[in-house]
């Protein structure tokens, strides 16, 4: 059946043919998000990202790291991750090895030379030299292999099924209820090439009629290398050698910076075409370039030469995004034809040849209309699109088919606004569950060099302050551990490396500063002239990681503040009263504490603090006995969301209550506070268990104090 045929019924339309491709336009532009700003598949997609650099070196890749918009259809399919030993490095064949190396690269490199197969785009990787670091500023000793010819397979894995170069998998972020703990993740693993390859030498200075990508944008491609994989040829796989020893060369990284660089218009355009491709089932799901099948290898190939053979103005002179996507696949299907679609970056490789497969393909391609590809956007995408949104907007895309062009028009402005008006709860939400994982993360994993860079650079993309907010979770966690007794020559090594990061980042500058601070007391605690007053530097240390922290946490509440108060109420004292208590400032902690009930008590939605130890470091013995028994009532209690986190107003009004105790305060006063307790406990969800005891506490508290 033909693709024309499927849509053999046509829409109720007024005498304007291109009516609905403006609909379509404008449902696209005005519904695609364009900035990035958390979403519950972004903050997904670092913590996966986050998870694996706990044994390898990470980078996110597929739609997570080249799409910047967020259309309401979200993107399919899993995580996709490539990841790369430490210990290994590819080096194009002539070149000399290096001598100096990134941070992320053990003291311990085995260098593999590229060599060419007889295909382009496909490689072998032969064992030529070892690198040693040295003791003088970081730079290595090059030992070379006496055998030529040692050519390099991929490692077995033992984590998923493995598909082409990709292991299918998934991976624990997190084990609280309300929240999935797997993602399901394609992971590729690959070996790291600092170096432009030879083989796409031509690409950074071909000649380019309409300025894409602009020459920034090249030397910023041609200065992230890239990567090899272990992928043969689907022609060279009977033979066992190659099936073991062919890689193939990505271009992942440069995709990744190009794609980036689109324009909005350019981004909606490849999102559409990915998704009619797979809805119509022309593209298989495996990314494997080089088969005789369609994936989405092809239409990223198709994206690319488009975006930089047309003019700007080609996709944006009349705003017709239908058109655009019409176009575009008529130029599949001339490839097809003409059985030649040349690899984007590499001039010789050829990414389809001859088959009745692809034939079947280019007949359907060339059957499509532009009048059935509206209708197609229309009855398929929109209606599909359209699934979450609330009832009575639902409602206006009953029996789609038979709109009219102005009801199909005031439907999709209903849209529109809907999709204006829940923007902040969604990014608040996802913002809200980002804070959760990075603390359960920071609690429950090694806190090493790859974990630290890695989180800070995947949170960093989302949001500023959310790589901030790690920061200080990780002082805490470190002043937690020292405190007890954990040796800090353990954690030394990871601050100086993140320390080293961030400057080399561009971080903002106060972090920097608190950063550099801790690592300078650090490094005086390992002099051996102060073994006399090592106690006292260690105090101070886990006195400047707290102080450190907290002001992190405060300009994070600030952050969060300004840019969810409207969907929230948020005071931005919580820490610092915290703080205040702690140290024994009563009167100062009271006076925030006093201020935040005021402003918290009868609000609906408001932050909460994690329970985890690095934040229970700052409360006193007995909200820490309570944390503590419930743990020992039920040891999972971790597990569910409501045993691990404590509202800003239950904390205040415990911060409050404690001081108001400690400094005498009157009968009056203190039964004006049990009035305010009595308000939070009924405003409080029943299933906030750990709320409703530390109010129970503070309570009996008071009734005891008063009473006796």
């Amino acid at each position: 059946m033909t693709c024309v045929s499927r849509y053999s019924c046509r829409m109720e339309r007024v005498n304007d043919k291109g009516a609905v491709e403006r609909i379509v336009t404008k449902f696209l532009l005005k519904t695609c998000r364009l900035c990035r700003q958390p979403s519950l598949r972004a903050v997904e997609a670092a913590f996966v990202c986050a998870a694996v650099a706990r044994e390898y070196c990470p980078r996110l890749t597929g739609s997570e790291a080249e799409f910047y918009i967020e259309p309401m259809l979200p993107h399919v399919g899993d995580f996709d991750i490539m990841f790369y030993d430490n210990t290994e490095l590819a080096i194009p064949r002539g070149h000399p090895p290096p001598t100096q190396l990134p941070a992320e690269f053990s003291d311990y490199v085995q260098v593999f030379e590229i060599t060419d197969t007889h295909l382009p785009c496909y490689v072998y990787l032969n064992r030529r030299y070892l690198l040693e670091k040295c003791t003088d500023y970081g730079r290595y000793r090059v030992i070379a292999n006496e055998h030529r010819e040692i050519y390099f397979s991929s490692p077995k894995f033992g984590f998923g099924e493995r598909h082409g170069p990709a292991y299918t998998s998934s991976v624990l972020v997190g084990v609280v209820e309300e929240f999935p703990s797997e993602m399901p993740m394609d992971a590729v693993y690959c070996v790291r090439c600092l170096s432009w390859p030879p083989q796409a030498a031509d690409w950074p200075t071909r000649h380019r009629s309409y300025g894409w990508p602009d020459s920034a944008t090249v030397d910023r491609v041609v200065s992230n290398g890239c990567d090899v994989v272990n992928v043969a040829h689907n022609q060279c796989r009977e033979n066992e050698f190659m099936r073991e020893c062919q890689w193939r060369l990505s271009f992942s990284r440069a995709e990744i910076v190009l794609l980036n660089s689109w324009i909005p218009e350019q981004q909606i355009v490849y999102h559409l075409l990915r998704v009619f491709m797979k809805s119509e089932q022309l593209t298989e799901c495996a990314e494997n370039a080089g088969s005789d099948k369609l994936n989405n290898y092809h239409i990223k190939t198709l994206m690319l030469w488009a975006c930089e053979l047309k003019p700007k103005s080609w996709w944006t002179a009349d705003m017709n995004l239908v058109r655009t996507c019409f176009l575009l696949l008529h130029t599949l299907a001339d490839w097809l034809t003409k059985a030649r679609c040349q690899h984007y970056f590499i001039n010789k490789c050829n990414l389809v040849v001859n088959s009745f497969a692809l034939e079947m393909i280019e007949n359907r391609l060339k059957s499509i209309g532009r009048e059935w590809l509206s209708s197609w956007f229309v009855n398929t995408y929109v209606q599909q699109s359209v699934q979450n949104c609330p009832e009575s907007v639902l409602a206006m895309f009953s029996n789609i088919s038979k709109l009219t062009d102005m009801k199909l028009d005031d439907a999709v402005s209903a849209v529109v606004q809907w999709r204006i008006n829940t923007l902040k709860t969604e990014v608040s939400y996802a913002h809200d569950y980002a804070v959760w994982h990075i603390a359960f993360a920071v609690f429950s994993f090694p806190l090493d060099v790859h974990l630290c860079i890695c989180f800070i650079c995947e949170l960093s993309k989302l949001d500023a302050s959310l790589s901030d907010y790690f920061l200080a979770v990780a002082f805490l966690h470190i002043a937690h551990k020292v405190a007890r007794g954990c040796e800090i020559e353990h954690f030394i090594e990871t601050l100086s490396s993140v320390s080293d990061f961030l400057v080399s980042s561009n971080c903002n500058e106060r972090t920097q500063s608190l950063l550099n601070d801790i690592v300078t007391l650090a490094h005086m605690y390992q002099q051996p002239a102060m073994s006399s007053t090592q106690r006292s530097v260690l105090c101070k240390l886990v006195e400047l990681l707290q102080r450190s922290a907290v002001e992190l946490l405060t300009t994070f509440r600030q952050l969060e503040a300004r840019e969810f108060g409207s969907v929230a109420t948020i005071v931005t004292t919580d820490f610092e009263a915290l703080y205040a208590y702690k140290h024994g400032d009563y009167q100062r902690c009271l006076q925030l504490s006093t201020q935040n009930v005021h402003t918290l008590l009868y609000a609906v939605d408001v932050p909460a603090i994690p329970t985890f130890p690095e934040f229970i470091q700052l409360l006193d013995d007995d909200i820490v006995s309570l944390i503590a028994l419930t743990l020992i009532v039920d040891p999972n209690g971790r597990d569910e969301f409501h045993n691990v986190f404590i509202s800003q107003v239950t904390l205040s009004l415990y911060l409050m209550t404690q001081c108001q105790l400690k400094l005498r305060h009157s009968v009056t006063s203190l039964a004006e506070t049990l009035d305010c307790i009595e308000v939070a406990q009924s405003n409080h969800p029943i299933f906030l268990t750990l709320n409703h005891l530390v109010l129970k506490l503070i309570e009996r508290k008071l009734v005891t104090y008063m009473t006796t």
